[in-house]
């Protein structure tokens, strides 16, 4: 994700279409560092909404309204008190920083025209919503910035407003052949860092696409490229500048699968691979591609003390599976000792008194073997010490193979957890994971708590033959589909050898036509530890032969006989119904 000075040079493109001489009719905090403005104005009443929130900032025109807390915030009423239904008559961006700049005229208290400034800052975990005079006084800020905090700015009231140079960049609006020259190809740096480090607002996923456009790897030296490529390089960095210059803008979306993973006020060649949405919009593209990360987010944030757990639980069960296979290999020796008992009762009753060793025909071989022996025992004596270490090894080997049997499938079973986390998408598919982690003691059950009624249901595809397809979230709904929803003659699909859902397509009695088996394999490769591969191998075999050992963990199963095909896990086309 890229909030860099293209995406706001856009974004400040389509204010001045829309909202510039709009005024203010009302402001709204609906969380501590966020503001909603409602705008009336030439193109109708709009709503404004921007975020200083430290991983998600934002500024885009909205149609959603949000409910503001009953006791507005101080900050809201400050803004509320000093330019509520003014007028805004400028919107600027300065430079390409991530900034956006709004002068807004009003009336005072004695009815004196007066211009206040409002500045935006979308930088990251910098962001803030500062509110100023018309000289650059700070009147107040959404967040207070001491000297204790940064040592390169204070954002408090009465302090003068100014842009931190953290870094030596150049405005890349101003730049010439000889400027840039000097500022990428001078530098002992890839030439894409060269190129985002010299200047305002150009991202790194921007410095790679224009290297992209020159057909220049990225991460090639910037003193390395000949007289040729730096000026073809440069004509590619001009040719890109111009379109920002002249407002050509291309607002999209780029989507792995259902997740959006990029946005742009460009069009990207460097995801020529991936699909992009257009959009008429840039403020669309930040409502669209927020909503939806916002979703990714809190999801994260609320399973992550079930991440956690997991987490916990197979680094312990890891650790102890090695150290299990250490001492599962240090009984490899019990048949030797074995042998050596053996050869000593059948050879050994012309071994010399004291003798250290016996060389014995090995009959299982037949090859001569040296047995080492203790001098003060006899020949039988060091056969039953043989035999005994034999017993005990085996004994050994016994209750190890057992233990490793167990930890393995312990570890399979989190693992299978752990994917079932990273496929959750709302907070009722992380009820059921829940449930889960209780059953099987990763968290301890609470007295008399209540076994909590989750509304996840699997996920519902449909074959672009029209066939239904089916995706376990978890476990439970792993075992759900294949044993209780399915019949004998649907289809299944898994990923092959690794944790995964349970994919089931309805054959309402029919014969599944090839482009549903790949599109049912697709379902299963993405929703599965593979997700991120290029190739994944998918087993696929009617449901009939799947099988449920007794006692085994939910969503294990075992099958004997299987298809098996190959597929690139992207699910784009593949049309989901709820």
């Amino acid at each position: 994700m890229a909030l860099d000075g293209i995406v706001i040079a856009n974004l400040v493109c389509e204010l001045n279409q829309n909202i510039l001489n709009s005024r203010i009719n009302k402001i709204a905090q609906p969380e501590k560092d966020e503001l909603l403005f409602t705008l009336k104005g030439p193109n109708g009443q709009q709503r404004l909404a921007m975020s200083a929130s430290a991983s998600l900032p934002f500024l885009y025109l909205t149609d959603q309204n949000k409910k503001s807390p009953l006791t507005a915030p101080n900050f809201c009423m400050l803004l509320r008190k000093h330019i509520a239904n003014g007028r805004i008559i400028r919107i600027e961006q300065p430079g390409l920083e991530r900034i956006i700049r709004f002068e807004i005229e009003h009336l005072d208290d004695l009815g004196d025209l007066c211009h206040k400034i409002l500045i935006v800052e979308l930088m990251g975990k910098h962001s803030n919503i500062i509110f100023c005079q018309e000289d650059n006084t700070i009147i107040d800020s959404i967040k207070h910035i001491s000297a204790q905090v940064s040592s390169v700015r204070e954002v408090l009231p009465g302090r003068t407003y100014f842009i931190p140079e953290t870094t030596r960049k150049e405005n890349p609006l101003l730049s010439t052949r000889e400027s840039f020259f000097t500022s990428v190809f001078r530098k002992p740096e890839s030439v894409c860092k060269a190129i985002y480090s010299s200047y305002t607002g150009i991202s790194p996923s921007i410095a790679n696409e224009i290297c992209d456009r020159a057909g220049i790897d990225g991460d090639f030296s910037a003193s390395s490229l000949n007289a040729d490529e730096q000026l073809h390089l440069f004509h590619h960095f001009e040719w890109f500048l111009t379109d920002i210059r002249e407002l050509r803008f291309f607002p999209n979306i780029i989507y792995k699968g259902k997740e959006p993973i990029e946005f742009a006020a460009v069009r990207l060649h460097t995801y020529q691979n991936y699909e992009t949405k257009a959009f008429d919009s840039i403020s669309n593209v930040l409502e669209t591609y927020y909503a939806v990360r916002n979703v990714y987010t809190r999801i994260r944030q609320k399973s992550s003390d079930l991440r956690r757990i997991v987490a916990t639980a197979l680094e312990r069960n890891r650790k102890k599976y090695i150290l299990q296979q250490k001492q599962l290999k240090d009984t490899e020796k019990r048949e030797t000792y074995k042998i050596y008992g053996e050869l000593l009762n059948t050879y050994g009753y012309g071994l010399k008194e004291g003798a250290k060793s016996l060389e014995a025909l090995n009959y299982y071989t037949n090859e001569m073997i040296t047995i080492p022996l203790n001098g003060d025992l006899s020949a039988s004596e060091n056969a039953k010490k043989y035999f005994d270490r034999y017993g005990k090894l085996k004994r050994t080997y016994e209750a190890l193979t057992e233990l490793v049997r167990e930890t393995k499938a312990e570890i399979d079973h989190l693992e299978s957890i752990a994917t079932a986390l990273d496929i959750a998408v709302l907070e009722e598919d992380l009820v059921q994971i829940k449930e889960e982690l209780t059953d099987f003691g990763y968290i301890r059950k609470k007295r008399n708590e209540k076994r909590a009624k989750s509304k996840s249901k699997p996920f519902h595809y449909i074959s672009s033959d029209g066939f239904h397809m089916y995706v376990g979230k978890n476990n439970f709904q792993n075992d759900e589909l294949t044993f209780q929803f399915s019949s004998g003659s649907d289809w299944w699909f898994h990923a092959k050898g690794m944790p995964g859902s349970h994919v089931i397509v309805k054959t309402d009695g029919k014969e599944l036509p090839d482009a549903t088996f790949e599109e049912a394999g697709k379902l299963a490769g993405y929703y599965s530890k593979g997700k991120n591969s290029e190739k994944v191998e998918i087993d696929y075999l009617q449901r009939k032969h799947v099988k449920k050992p007794n006692g085994s963990a939910p969503g294990f199963v075992v099958y004997y006989t299987n298809y098996s095909l190959t597929i690139h896990p992207d699910i784009t086309g593949i049309e989901q119904l709820d």
